[in-house]
């Protein structure tokens, strides 16, 4: 509660942790139903921005459900579970990645996590508040869907990437998604990356049927940032427990995703904050899921 207490006078006076160092890029990465290849997409950009010498944190907010930390072959003995109890320290519950990749790993069954209250929420926003002041970019690895978990951490994040395969299904939900964030929280800003298309123009194909649905009907930006080609080696480095990037770093996977890397550290952030670390936490104190 003393916690919460200097939270808010923070948040009151418009203080909070300053340092020099340029502001973290939160990424939150979602999809509107489950496997589209999500996760495997946050653990590949993961390491691409790790190769290209960025400090990375992944946080596996796909809570009660987590799996990150088996797809990257990682034991981690806590959880965020023994975070937000107040049983373990950052410091112990973050392990450590491929190339040094940080990642905050999810608990995996345990149902009171699916809904985290708003004192959990504060809690997770301070921890990470001074975590922020170590790594350059954050990806938010989201839940599927539009639970009040998944909408909360796409909102405290600065951009959203959608993950879509070409199976109108995965298109429908993701556009669902996108439907709910404008009307719940006037979330008009959005990336696509559609995963596991045969070739480069399928994947621009998919995109253009979602945008102007998208476009026409809610009036929102749905920007395109690449495709992911359909490879062997995915299902092989999964079965490895290792990502496509680690194990086979020159297959078309893994081509593709260094592409979308480069793509997005070259764009840059909107300097209308909706998030991003220095602001995480505020949106626990000022919004209602």
């Amino acid at each position: 509660m003393d916690q919460a207490r200097t939270l808010r006078a923070m948040a009151e006076e418009g203080g909070g942790i300053r340092s020099d160092r340029p502001a973290t890029r939160v990424i939150a990465v979602s999809s509107g139903k489950g496997g589209v290849g999500k996760t495997n997409s946050v653990a590949n950009l993961a390491v691409a921005f790790a190769r290209m010498g960025k400090k990375v944190l992944l946080l596996d907010a796909d809570l009660g459900l987590g799996n990150l930390d088996i797809l990257l072959g990682l034991t981690p003995k806590y959880n965020l579970g023994h975070l937000l109890r107040g049983e373990r320290t950052l410091e112990e519950v973050v392990v450590r990645g491929p190339f040094g990749i940080m990642i905050l790993p999810a608990s995996s069954g345990v149902q009171e996590l699916t809904n985290l209250s708003p004192e959990e929420r504060l809690t997770l926003a301070s921890h990470l508040e001074g975590m922020g002041l170590q790594v350059d970019i954050m990806f938010i690895d989201t839940g599927a869907g539009i639970s009040s978990n998944v909408l909360f951490f796409n909102m405290s994040a600065q951009e959203i990437i959608v993950v879509v395969s070409p199976e109108p299904t995965s298109l429908t939900d993701a556009y669902a998604l996108m439907k709910v964030l404008l009307q719940k929280h006037g979330e008009r800003a959005f990336k696509l990356l559609v995963n596991n298309v045969k070739t480069k123009k399928e994947g621009i194909e998919v995109y253009r049927k979602l945008s102007l649905v998208a476009e026409r009907f809610l009036n929102i930006s749905v920007d395109y940032i690449g495709c992911v080609l359909h490879d062997e080696n995915v299902p092989r480095a999964v079965v490895q427990q290792k990502a496509v990037m680690d194990v086979y770093p020159e297959s078309k996977a893994s081509l593709c995703y260094m592409e979308i890397a480069r793509g997005i550290s070259q764009t840059q952030v909107s300097k209308v904050i909706k998030g991003g670390m220095q602001f995480f936490w505020r949106q626990v104190l000022t919004r209602n899921y």
